[in-house]
C-alpha cells in the first residue's frame, strides 16, 4: 500500500498583496517514489496565511478517494491552526479564545470540511531550510503567484 505525502506552502509579495500557493503531492512505497504531482494557483490580492491554507486545502482536494496522507508544512499557523485551536474555534461558533471572529474563517472551514474526508496527519518542517521537497513547493507557490505581481502586469501591457 502506498503512502501520501503533501508538501504545501504559501508565498505573498506583501503582506496583503499577490500571493500564491503550491503543492507537491507524493505516492511512495518506502523511500520509492511512485507518483507525484504539482499543484500551485494565486491571487491578486491575499496574505500569506490565506495561501498556506489555500495549499492544504488543494492538496486534500486533490485526493479522489477517502485517503490516509500527511501534510508537511512550513507554516506553524496552518499546523497549530487545524491541529489544537480548531476544536475551540467550533465550539465558539468560530470565535477565538478572545471572542473575536476567527481570521480566515472561510478557509479554515474549508479546511475542516476537506480534511473531514481524510485522516490526516499534520507535520511541520523548517521553511527555507534546504529541505527539497518544501522548496519546490516554496517554488510552485511563487509560480502561482507570478502571473498576479505587478511586474507581470505590465509586462503583458501593449
Amino acid at each position: 500500500m502506498s503512502e501520501l505525502v503533501a508538501y504545501t506552502d504559501g508565498a505573498c509579495s506583501g503582506n496583503p498583496g499577490p500571493g500564491g500557493w503550491g503543492v507537491v503531492l507524493q505516492a511512495k512505497d518506502g523511500a520509492r517514489l511512485l507518483k507525484e504531482r504539482a499543484l500551485s494557483g494565486g491571487e491578486a490580492h491575499t496574505t500569506n496565511n490565506r495561501m498556506e491554507l489555500q495549499a492544504a486545502i488543494a492538496a486534500l482536494g486533490a485526493l479522489a478517494r477517502p485517503s490516509k496522507i500527511t501534510i508537511v508544512t512550513d507554516s506553524v499557523y496552518v499546523k497549530d491552526g487545524v491541529s489544537k485551536w480548531i476544536f475551540g474555534w467550533k465550539k465558539n461558533g468560530w470565535k477565538t479564545a478572545a471572542k473575536k471572529p476567527v481570521k480566515n474563517v472561510d478557509l479554515w472551514q474549508a479546511l475542516d470540511e476537506a480534511q473531514s474526508r481524510h485522516t490526516v496527519l499534520w507535520e511541520w518542517v523548517k521553511g527555507h531550510a534546504g529541505h527539497p521537497e518544501n522548496e519546490r513547493a516554496d517554488e510552485l507557490a511563487r509560480e502561482g503567484m507570478a502571473p498576479f505581481k505587478p511586474e507581470a502586469a505590465n509586462a503583458s501591457a501593449p
